[in-house]
């Protein structure tokens, strides 16, 4: 058990951290690499939305349908599923305009010197890293009851929210950047925004482990299954449209189902 649970916070902590990458890739690659980050992020959707159609939806509603009956289980799954996508909406609606962690950067803007401190731009940096903090908070909750159900399933779901975070973390780099002039301070920021996924985790091990049981599981994986499609339709191929090259998000979407389909027949 606690080797289990080692491996969740540890899974959660490796993806928060991803924003810590798109950090140091915005101070240490002269241009963005706009095919990869498509691809990569319509990779991570495919992960996300096919994992939770096949594999989470599917466990919590044979949770909650063993622990409730047939009616009541199926009613439960299909409340919890749509209760995730409406957290992770109000979420969204309530994060700050000028924080919206949507708000695509590119590293070739840290290629130009900032001019003097600007209060504006480090308020829009701080209100970024803010809001991609309250937004990672549930996606800590979902990677860590998935690896604490399944460990193998846990890693996917982790690689993919990283390669999410990694956008993330140049959206806060690149305004701090350019009010202060100082990559440690925009670095530091980035990095501070993706501790709010393994807290995330931390509040799941203290204040819903004790209480856990069939329902209880059922209820909260429904609920992750909602979370993680609703950030793969919203967040996730937005995006890589954003930085598409012809049709590289749809195929990295599919490519995405494929390799998780394929983890998943080779664990049966």
């Amino acid at each position: 058990m606690t080797e289990d649970v080692l491996l969740a916070l540890g899974l959660t902590l490796f993806a928060g951290l991803a924003t810590g990458i798109g950090s140091i890739l915005a101070f240490f690659t002269s241009r963005t690499n706009t095919k990869f980050l498509s691809l990569a992020l319509g990779f991570s959707a495919g992960v996300m939305i096919y994992v939770s159609m096949i594999e989470i939806f599917v466990k919590a509603k044979d949770a909650l349908v063993g622990a409730m009956g047939k009616v009541p289980g199926n009613w439960a799954t299909v409340g919890g599923f749509f209760g995730g996508m409406l957290l992770i909406a109000l979420i969204d609606k309530f994060i700050p305009k000028q924080g919206n962690p949507h708000e695509l950067k590119r590293v070739e803007e840290m290629r130009q010197v900032p001019s003097a401190a600007d209060p504006a731009l480090l308020k829009m940096g701080t209100f970024t890293a803010l809001a991609i903090g309250i937004h990672n908070f549930p996606e800590g909750i979902a990677t860590f009851a998935s690896a604490m159900q399944d460990p193998a399933l846990g890693i996917a779901i982790a690689a993919a929210i990283a390669i999410h975070n990694i956008p993330e973390g140049i959206a806060v780099s690149v305004p701090v950047y350019f009010a202060t002039g100082s990559k440690k301070k925009a670095f530091k920021l980035s990095f501070l925004s993706g501790l709010s996924e393994p807290i995330g985790a931390l509040l799941a091990f203290f204040v819903l482990m004790p209480f856990l049981n069939d329902i209880m599981f059922g209820v909260i994986f429904a609920a992750v299954a909602g979370i993680m499609v609703f950030i793969s339709l919203d967040e996730l191929l937005p995006a890589a449209k954003k930085y598409d090259e012809a049709h590289t998000s749809i195929y990295g979407m599919i490519g995405g189902m494929a390799c998780m389909a394929l983890s998943l027949l080779l664990f049966l």
